[in-house]
């Protein structure tokens, strides 16, 4: 059976939480390979509502094995909150059936402390960060003085490690007009939390590598989306990690060969949370709609998400860099009842025509849409689950995306519900 990757082929928020509990279930282990407690995945399995920004989505299903990959910057006080909250509503978590990576790198207090200096010393320029930390995280990681989760096992090292930690960042804050950190204090916070983490670390590489050989059946569950990544999003309006497939690889230590299958999670429309470009942004009554019938707000910040039509040019350009073999088409049933649709085919910047989405932000802040219209539904598509279910017009319109984009559909979603999913081709099958 193939090994399955899912990612966001859009600005994040397109659906994942769904789709992956969706796979979930024909999967053995479900694995994080970047991003933090800044993903927002929302899971409605039998009327209940699951809340995940941390833990895999197939931490829910019985059976599983969760795993969170190096990859991911891990603060753990928000970890231990999460399981807390999900053992609340009936979920059972422990050790054999959640795995932390030894190498995992951790969040602390002072990391969120600098996502927020930043962000109020930065005023118009700000990025528009969650303020969780994750930014400062990745930094520490690739400036070497990052604290891991193996390093919580020896104080000796731990010592080590703060040492160089704070060395870098008690001048950073002096400079942004905050207080030294109190090493003590952080000290006995790591030393206090160390065993309830420990319990789960694992030299997950190795035990990925033997599931692999046994014939597991492995979920990799991207964050954020393709068009936050740190290499190929809209930069600086980014996210800190890379969020296309191929990190699902490094990102649990496996090599590029585990990857079977590349599932692009694709909104029948388009949002963004925060600032940054938009080409398709609708400022009207038809982008109020979108985000009142989509009920856009972020799972994590509760912010308003932006909305507008769907824009082929950046979906293609996603789907290429990832090497998505199939979409999952997801709130189809959003689109129900517009007389119109329209869709982005191109973009013109200063008279000239492009295809794709151009680097520079110069360029970016100038595109307009180049727009394609087609007609619309009155039919209901919400809760369909079959090609029969759906109107003539909505069948046009997602073969029209699949053109467009040069990738077909394998799954299409007309509700938050796990059952309304409609299968075209089995990402797990050979």
């Amino acid at each position: 059976m193939a090994n399955v990757v899912v990612v966001g082929a859009q600005w994040g928020d397109e659906g994942k939480g769904k789709i992956v509990d969706w796979l979930s279930e024909r999967a053995d282990v479900i694995a994080r390979f970047q991003g933090g407690h800044n993903a927002g995945h929302t899971l409605v399995i039998g009327g209940v509502v699951y809340k995940l920004s941390l833990l895999p989505s197939g931490i829910v299903r019985k059976g599983k094995m969760a795993v969170i990959g190096n990859g991911v910057v891990l603060d753990p006080w928000s970890l231990f909150s999460e399981i807390e909250k999900l053992e609340g509503q009936g979920v059972e978590i422990g050790p054999d059936n959640l795995m932390i990576a030894e190498n995992t790198p951790l969040i602390l207090p002072l990391h969120q402390d600098l996502d927020k200096l930043r962000e109020e010393a930065a005023g118009a320029s700000k990025i528009g960060t969650t303020g969780r930390g994750i930014g400062p995280a990745y930094e520490d990681k690739v400036g070497r003085r990052t604290i891991r989760v193996a390093d919580l096992a020896d104080e000796e090292t731990l010592d080590s490690r703060l040492d160089r930690l704070l060395a870098h960042h008690d001048p950073l804050r002096q400079g942004l007009g905050a207080t030294p950190i109190d090493r003590a204090e952080l000290k006995a916070k790591l030393l206090e939390i160390a065993p309830k983490l420990l319990q789960f670390a694992q030299p997950v590489w190795k035990v990925m590598n033997d599931y692999r050989k046994a014939g597991k059946r492995i979920l990799f569950e991207g964050a954020q989306g393709s068009l936050l990544d740190i290499d190929f999003g809209t930069y600086p309006y980014v996210t800190s990690s890379t969020t296309m497939s191929g990190m699902a690889a490094t990102g649990t230590g496996m090599g590029p060969s585990a990857i079977g299958f590349v599932l692009g999670i694709v909104k029948a429309y388009t949002t963004r949370v925060g600032s940054g470009p938009f080409p398709t942004e609708l400022e009207d009554a038809d982008g109020q709609r979108l985000g009142e019938r989509g009920h856009e707000f972020g799972t994590v910040t509760g912010r308003k998400r932006r909305c507008g039509w769907f824009d082929a040019v950046l979906v293609r350009q996603t789907c290429a860099i990832s090497g998505v073999n199939g979409i999952a088409l997801t709130k189809l049933d959003v689109m129900d009842g517009f007389k119109t649709i329209k869709i982005c085919v191109g973009y013109e910047i200063d008279g000239k025509q492009y295809d794709h989405l151009p680097t520079a932000a110069a360029l970016q802040d100038r595109v307009k849409p180049i727009y394609e219209e087609l007609d619309g539904w009155e039919e209901s598509t919400q809760g369909a689950r079959s090609w029969a279910d759906l109107p003539a017009n909505a069948i046009k319109y997602v073969r029209r995306i699949e053109e467009l984009i040069q990738c077909p559909v394998a799954l299409l979603s007309t509700s938050p519900e796990r059952d309304d999913t409609i299968l075209v081709t089995d990402p797990f099958a050979d």
